[in-house]
């Protein structure tokens, strides 16, 4: 097995926001896709099912997503694999999703009558009790978030306010040309996260751009105004001359902030290096965008800055800890699911999905 064949990604996140994903994606009509949509409840063997569905995929030489829960990294919310038209994602709260078009394009996997109903109507109160729970912590979680990303934001506006960034947008575009060659085929976009604020703090899978990408960019930009202006027009330049985009916006702006971007058919990569995602990649060309800033009068708002980050640490470290307890409580939640649900029942299905790809 060669491990290029396994990519890490998210599909959502808490932001400041709430939680927010690109799940409706997996729904977009795509000709020949087949889409299974999980129904089941925490600890009935969702995440099991995805990794057995990916490791029968990977042993077929395929290419496969794994889509990971950033409420728990460890567990899958999904697996993709583009070369079979095929994925299967956990299709319940936060990432509820429904058939668009029932039968023709998605399918519902329901494990619900895979469980003891009597067994969870006896644990009803503690059920519901950590239910809540969990979405209380997950809820102060999302408000920590919050203001760490209005900090951030701050920054990011101050940084703009003191860059060139037209003259940045005009360096973007002369990137695109070195880059990017005319390719005659549309262009195409996938939306990913690379990254999420986790009970284990802030989670990069790095080495995903390093097993798509051989040639990689890396725009250090501490307050992120002037790697956004770049990566934007990088990002449309790419699309207007043919090429697929997998764009990973940042979590703590997720609609508008693209902070990686990543052209697989180009084996090419622009990822943005700051106070909080480290960029480990040898060799990589690293561009440093505070060239398009006047130093001087970003010099001024240094103490303002400064403290934008430690607190914004802070908060994020706080959402962090509730992240964690909530994961606790999760856990004892699945503890009930698990011990009601019939798990030979769950494999055949496994084996049939398995056995249709």
């Amino acid at each position: 097995m060669d491990e290029k064949q396994k990519l890490d990604f998210l599909l959502g996140a808490v932001s400041p926001g709430g939680f927010t994903g690109y799940f409706d994606q997996v729904l977009a009509v795509k000709s020949g896709w087949r889409t299974l949509l999980i129904k089941a409840g925490p600890g009935c063997g969702k995440s099991t099912m995805m990794h057995r569905i990916s490791d029968a995929l990977v042993a077929a030489g395929e290419t496969v997503e794994f889509i990971h829960c950033s409420s728990d990294p460890d567990s899958l919310d999904g697996v993709i694999c583009m070369n079979r038209k095929f994925c299967i994602v956990d299709a319940t709260a936060p990432h509820t999703l429904e058939p668009r078009y029932p039968g023709a394009s998605e399918e519902i996997i329901s494990l619900y009558d895979c469980l003891d109903r009597g067994k969870l109507h006896d644990a009803q109160s503690d059920v519901v009790d950590l239910f809540t729970k969990c979405s209380t912590l997950q809820e102060r979680a999302g408000r920590y978030i919050t203001a760490a990303g209005s900090l951030l934001t701050d920054s990011m506006r101050i940084a703009g306010s003191t860059a060139n960034l037209p003259a940045a947008k005009a360096f973007a575009g002369h990137l695109a040309l070195k880059y990017f060659p005319k390719n005659g085929n549309g262009g195409d976009e996938q939306l990913r996260l690379l990254s999420a604020n986790t009970a284990d703090g802030v989670l990069f899978y790095a080495d995903t751009v390093k097993k798509l990408a051989d040639n990689i960019i890396v725009l250090q930009d501490e307050f992120g105004a002037v790697s956004k202006t770049i990566l934007r027009t990088l990002h449309d330049a790419a699309l207007a001359r043919g090429h697929n985009v997998i764009t990973c916006y940042c979590p703590f702006a997720p609609w508008d902030k693209i902070e990686h971007l990543i052209l697989p058919d180009l084996s090419l990569a622009f990822v943005t290096g700051n106070y909080f995602l480290s960029q480990p990649f040898e060799g990589a060309r690293t561009i440093h965008c505070r060239r398009f800033c006047n130093k001087e009068t970003l010099a001024g708002y240094r103490s303002r800055l400064r403290w934008n980050r430690r607190a914004a640490e802070e908060l994020l470290g706080q959402a962090s800890a509730l992240q964690k307890e909530a994961k606790a409580s999760h856990d004892l939640l699945e503890k009930h699911y698990t011990s009601a649900a019939d798990f030979a029942e769950i494999d055949r299905i496994t084996e049939r999905i398995i056995a249709s790809l």
